[in-house]
C-alpha cells in the first residue's frame, strides 16, 4: 500500500465508559487492505469492546473512526454492515429455534414484494457453508447442531455479507484442525481480494502463523503495534501481561492411584434408542490423579460421551459405569453430581452459566442442597462459600454481586470452575476448559489441573487445541465416529498419530503398559456395589 493511500480502517483516541468504569483509554488501531492484523491482549483488555464499537454495538464512545479515509460513526450493526464491516462474535449471535438459512441471512433475506425468496436463500446458505467444508440441511434449526458447527454457521453468516473489513473474534475456538485449515485458506483468499481481517485470538501459534501485524491492548490501553515477524512470543507475552511468563505447560509428576472410573461397553444415544448411538460400546478407565485426554474430530462423539456420562441424556445410555468400584447409573445430572462427577461444558454461555445471575449465585448453583438445606436460601453461607472459592481461583471482579455475563471470558470460566469445585468432585469432565480464555487464564487453569490431580481428582479432558491435549494428558484415547481408534501414552502421542487415529485409521495400543489394559472385571453385588475380579 502506498504511503499516500489511507488505511482501510483507522480508529484513534477511542475511549469507552460503562457507568463509572472506563474500559478503553485512548485506544487506537489501524488495518490495511490485504492484511491480517491481530488484536491481542488478556481477557478484559478491551478487545471485544473495541470491535463492538466498530460494529455499531456500542455507539456511545469518544474518538474517531475512518473507513477508507472517510470519517464514520456506525450507530447500529446494520449501519456497520452497510459500511462494509462484518463481525464474527466470540459469543455466538445465532437464534437457536430459527433455521440455518434464516440465521445466515437474518435481516438481509432476499425478497420480492415482501416475500422471502426461500429457494435462493437456501441455495446461497449452502454455498457459503460448503466453502467451510459443511454439508448441512439448512432448513433445520441451529440449536440442534453442536457448538463447533454453530461456530462455522456464525462464520458463514459473516462471510455472506461480502464485507471489506472482516472482524474475527476467536473464530477457531471450537474448531478442529481440518476446519481451522479451511478457514485459514479462506482468509488467504480474502487477503488476495484486498479485504482486511481484524483477527482476535488467544492462540499464540495462530498469531505467528497468519498475522501480518499485531496490536496489543492491556487494561484498555494501546501498548504497541509491530510486524508479527518482529514480535516473538516472549516479547508479545510481555506486552500482553506486563511481565514475563513461566513455561506454558506446568511440569507434572503424575502418580496415578486406584482406579476412579471404568466404562464397560458404554454407548450413548443422544437422539433416543431408535437412532444411531454417538458412542458405541467403548471401554476405558482412568485412575485417581490421572489426566486422560479424549481426542477426535468434530462428530467423534467426545462431547456426547461426557454428556451421557453426566446424565445429560437421561437413561439413553447402555453399558456399565463404575466409580470407585461402585456401579452407578448416570440417569440425571443431579444423581451424577451426588456420585462425585462434575462436567465443565464447552459452551459456558449456553450450558455453563446463567448470565443474568450474580457471580455468587452461579458459583453456588450446583451445591445449593448443601449450602441451603431444607429449601430455604441461606445467603450468608452462599456468599461465604463463593468468596472462599473465588479467592482461591484469583477471579477479578469489581463485585461478586455483578451479573456474571458482565465479566470477561476468562473470569466467567473461573466462575464455572468454582461452581463445580464447590461440589467436591472425584471425577472432572473438562470439555475444552480453556476455550476463549487468554494466555494468563490458560496458565492458571493448567496450574489448577496440576493441583486437582495432586489431590487425587481424576480428569477426563477434551481440547480443541492439540498441543494442549498432548502436553497435559498422561494418556490419550482417540475417538472416530463413536469408537476408540487409538490409545497413546504421553511420550508416544504425536500430532500426526493422534490425527491419523481421529480420521479413522486404527492404532494398536501399547502392549507393555499395564496402565492401559482392562485389568479387571466386575461382579455386581446386591447392594449396588461391584466386586472386582482379578483376571486369571
Amino acid at each position: 500500500m502506498s504511503e499516500l493511500t489511507p488505511p482501510l480502517l483507522r480508529m484513534a483516541g477511542i475511549t469507552k465508559r460503562f457507568g463509572r468504569v472506563t474500559v478503553l483509554h485512548n485506544a487506537q488501531f489501524e488495518l490495511r487492505a490485504g492484511e491480517v492484523h491481530a488484536l491481542a491482549g488478556e481477557n478484559g483488555a478491551g478487545k471485544s469492546t473495541l470491535v463492538k464499537i466498530l460494529g455499531g454495538v456500542h455507539p456511545n464512545f469518544e474518538g474517531q473512526i475512518e473507513i477508507g479515509g472517510r470519517p464514520v460513526r456506525p450507530l447500529t450493526p446494520l449501519q456497520a454492515n452497510a459500511l462494509g464491516v462484518s463481525l464474527i462474535h466470540q459469543e455466538l449471535s445465532l437464534i437457536g429455534p430459527m433455521s440455518v438459512a434464516d440465521n445466515i441471512f437474518l435481516g438481509r433475506n432476499p425478497a420480492s414484494a415482501g416475500v422471502v425468496r426461500d429457494a435462493q436463500q437456501k441455495a446461497e446458505a449452502r454455498r457459503w457453508l460448503r466453502q467451510l467444508g459443511l454439508e448441512l440441511d439448512v432448513r433445520q434449526p441451529v440449536e440442534q447442531f453442536p457448538i463447533a458447527t454453530r461456530q462455522l454457521i456464525e462464520i458463514a453468516k459473516a462471510l455472506s455479507q461480502n464485507a471489506r473489513i472482516l472482524v474475527m473474534d476467536e473464530p477457531t475456538s471450537a474448531l478442529n484442525a481440518p476446519e481451522v485449515e479451511r478457514l485459514f485458506a479462506l482468509i488467504e483468499s480474502f487477503k488476495q481480494e484486498g479485504r482486511g481481517i481484524l483477527y482476535i485470538t488467544h492462540k499464540m501459534e495462530e498469531i505467528q502463523r497468519i498475522a501480518d501485524r499485531v496490536t496489543v491492548l492491556r487494561d484498555g490501553r494501546w501498548i504497541g503495534t509491530a510486524s508479527a515477524k518482529d514480535l516473538p512470543m516472549p516479547r508479545l507475552t510481555q506486552w500482553m501481561v506486563g511481565r514475563g511468563m513461566e513455561e506454558q505447560f506446568p511440569q507434572r509428576a503424575p502418580k496415578p492411584g486406584q482406579e476412579r472410573l471404568r466404562l464397560q461397553n458404554f454407548s450413548v444415544f443422544p437422539s433416543g434408542f431408535l437412532a444411531k448411538p454417538a458412542i458405541q460400546n467403548i471401554s476405558l478407565s482412568v485412575r485417581a490423579g490421572e489426566i486422560l485426554g479424549i481426542g477426535g474430530l468434530q462428530g467423534s462423539g467426545a462431547s456426547e460421551l461426557f454428556m451421557g456420562l453426566f446424565g445429560g441424556y437421561g437413561r439413553a445410555t447402555r453399558g456399565s459405569v463404575f466409580l470407585d468400584n461402585r456401579r452407578i447409573c448416570p440417569a440425571s445430572p443431579r444423581q451424577t453430581i451426588q456420585s462425585g462427577v462434575a462436567l465443565l461444558t464447552n459452551d459456558r454461555k449456553g450450558t455453563g452459566l446463567v448470565p443474568s445471575l450474580s457471580v455468587i449465585a452461579n458459583a453456588t448453583l450446583a451445591s445449593l442442597r448443601e449450602l441451603s438445606p431444607g429449601g430455604w436460601r441461606q445467603l450468608g453461607r452462599e456468599r461465604e462459600a463463593a468468596e472462599k472459592m473465588i479467592r482461591s481461583l484469583k477471579l477479578h471482579a469489581a463485585s461478586l454481586d455483578l451479573e456474571v455475563g458482565m465479566l470477561s471470558g476468562g473470569n466467567q470460566q473461573k466462575v464455572v470452575i468454582a461452581k463445580w469445585l464447590q461440589t467436591r468432585p472425584k471425577l472432572l469432565l473438562l470439555d475444552d476448559p480453556t476455550r476463549g480464555v487468554d494466555i494468563v487464564a490458560k496458565h492458571e487453569i493448567y496450574q489448577l489441573m496440576k493441583q486437582w490431580t495432586a489431590q487425587g481428582i481424576a480428569i477426563l479432558l477434551i481440547s480443541s487445541e492439540l498441543p494442549e491435549l498432548l502436553s497435559l494428558s498422561d494418556r490419550i484415547i482417540v475417538l472416530h465416529r463413536g469408537r476408540i481408534t487409538g490409545e497413546f501414552l504421553n511420550g508416544q502421542a504425536t500430532a500426526e498419530n493422534v490425527l491419523m487415529a481421529a480420521m479413522g485409521q486404527p492404532h494398536s495400543k501399547p502392549e507393555t503398559e499395564a496402565l492401559l489394559e482392562p485389568a479387571f472385571k466386575y461382579e455386581s453385588l446386591s447392594d449396588g456395589s461391584a466386586k472386582r475380579v482379578e483376571p486369571a
